[in-house]
């Protein structure tokens, strides 16, 4: 190593979890001024993980008044949000705080945190009010995703929602269905992209724990997410619409089981006469290693 090279320090935090080596990973980079977008998506090239995030310090009187300014890149683009890196980030800056208050493309999103004794730190995010789009043909979507017919449930509708960032739910019929999931992605991408999706989330309401409402699945990018924040904001708006839970009824969303990731995400929404509101996305969060990348 020569004295040119920067060295950049970062956190990897496992999200939705209490439990190391569970949940989803995340690395977060305490400071990543002076750096290029091109410099930020090859590192999280590098990590190799669903998300890596980008902290830019500013003096205290814009963070008080527009929030930490943090910026989130998967390992192939920049999103303007994504729910783990957002409630992992929080994690990161708390310093004991009762909430953590961030500056993401998509907006300023606020972490509030739960203190328990004798329980770990609870985190949980208030996203954007959702925006209900396309509500699909279940017979278009299982053709273009490469699904057998009938594996959708047409009790619910399979239906675009975005709180900052747009999933399409889709509601399978049964556990085995999620469980042996087969997906062609390039398919679903290109009709996806014509309708205003960016990502389908598969949920079924057979789950292996009873005290979990959903059991759900993200497959993306050729490989599959251990859990994820965004979808399941989106997933507590579509929920509350449809009446899988009740308007504040704080639910349990699993997902990650398949790949022995276990995650759980715990979230609610309310409603304001016709109109689905106040989505919220918690979990809890726990660090895993500390480390220094060269640039």
């Amino acid at each position: 190593m020569t004295n040119s090279l920067r060295q950049l320090p970062f956190v990897q935090l496992d999200v939705f979890s209490s439990r190391r080596f569970e949940g989803n990973s995340l690395a977060v980079f305490s400071d990543g001024r002076g750096l290029t977008d091109e410099q930020m998506q090859a590192i999280a090239r590098e990590m190799n993980l669903s998300e890596s995030t980008f902290i830019f310090p500013r003096d205290a009187e814009a963070e008080k008044e527009r929030g930490v300014r943090v910026r989130i890149f998967t390992v192939q683009e920049e999103l303007p949000f994504a729910g783990h890196p957002t409630l992992g980030t929080a994690f990161a800056l708390r310093n004991g705080a009762p909430e953590a208050v961030l500056d993401l493309n998509a907006g300023k999103i606020t972490v509030r945190f739960e203190d328990k004794p004798g329980e770990p730190a609870f985190g949980e995010m208030t996203q954007l009010d959702p925006r209900f789009l396309v509500i699909h043909d279940p017979a278009v979507v299982e053709q273009v995703l490469g699904l057998q017919n009938g594996d959708i449930d047409t009790s619910l509708p399979v239906q675009t929602v975005s709180t900052g960032l747009p999933f399409t739910i889709v509601p399978l019929r049964k556990l085995e269905v999620l469980r042996s999931l087969q997906v062609n992605l390039a398919g679903g991408a290109e009709y996806f992209a014509k309708t205003g999706g960016k990502f389908c989330y598969f949920v079924t309401r057979e789950t292996y724990d009873p005290g979990t409402r959903l059991q759900a699945r993200m497959l993306f990018y050729n490989g599959e997410d251990p859990a994820t924040g965004s979808a399941a904001g989106c997933t507590a708006a579509w929920m509350v619409a449809h009446g899988v839970a009740k308007p504040e009824e704080r639910v349990v969303i699993s997902q990650g089981v398949e790949m022995r990731r276990p995650s759980r995400i715990f979230v609610r929404a309310g409603r304001a006469d016709d109109r689905v509101v106040n989505v919220r996305v918690g979990g809890n969060c726990v660090e895993a290693a500390r480390g220094e990348v060269f640039v």
